[in-house]
Formats: structure tokens, C-alpha cells, sequence
């Protein structure tokens, strides 16, 4: 990813963090890095740990945001958010969910449980 776009990545970052914010969830983190990917946002909304991944297109040429979540991006951020519960001291029972928001020309949409934990 070149610099403009890691640029506009983290413009639509800030963003999500803000609407997050306003709809009751608490940063954790933003971008959080390993070997096996990374997330672009870890937050907390109530008792589950929630995995948040950021996705914007700016016109639907390149099909809608949501859909660039593709199992093989699932499995990538599945492992990255395993490996951020057991670097952070959490445990097998945790609750947690992997979420999605979508931005758009004048539309975010929040999709909970956008998909289950996958390693394959």
C-alpha cells in the first residue's frame, strides 16, 4: 500500500474510531500489528472484545465495501486478533466478535458479527 492510501486508510480509521466511539464502544487499538496481519481497530463494547476492520470505496466500480472481506482476509484478521487475546493476557472464554464497518460517498454502516473466527 503506498503512502496516499495508508494516508486515506487511516483518514477512514479515525473516522470509524469516532462513530465507534459515539455508538458506546471503547478504543483499545488502532492498527495493531503482528507476523500473520493486522487489525485496524481492537475495541471493547461492553464485555466483548470486539475485531473491527475498516473498508472504503469511493464509488461502487469497485464493488461494495464489505465485500473485500473475503474469507481469505477473515482468516488473516482471525489469526492476528488470536494472537492479540493471547499477547494481551486473555483466555479461550473471551467474548468477542469480529465486526466490519463499510464507508461509502455519504453512508457508514456498522456490520456486527460480520463474520465467525476462521483458520481456514
Amino acid at each position: 500500500m503506498g503512502y496516499n492510501n495508508r494516508k486515506l486508510g487511516d483518514t477512514f480509521e479515525k473516522i470509524a474510531c469516532e462513530y465507534l466511539l459515539s455508538n458506546g464502544y471503547e478504543i483499545l487499538a488502532r492498527n495493531f500489528r503482528c507476523r500473520s496481519g493486522e487489525i485496524d481497530i481492537v475495541a471493547k463494547d461492553g464485555g466483548t472484545i470486539v475485531f473491527v476492520e475498516v473498508k472504503y470505496r469511493n464509488s461502487s466500480y469497485s464493488g461494495v465495501p464489505v465485500e473485500a472481506v473475503d474469507g481469505k482476509k477473515q482468516m488473516q484478521i482471525s489469526k492476528t486478533a488470536l494472537f492479540y487475546l493471547m499477547t494481551k493476557g486473555y483466555n479461550e472464554n473471551t467474548d468477542c466478535r469480529f465486526d466490519v464497518v463499510a464507508i461509502k460517498p455519504g453512508e457508514m454502516i456498522l456490520i456486527k458479527n460480520a463474520f465467525e473466527f476462521r483458520t481456514r
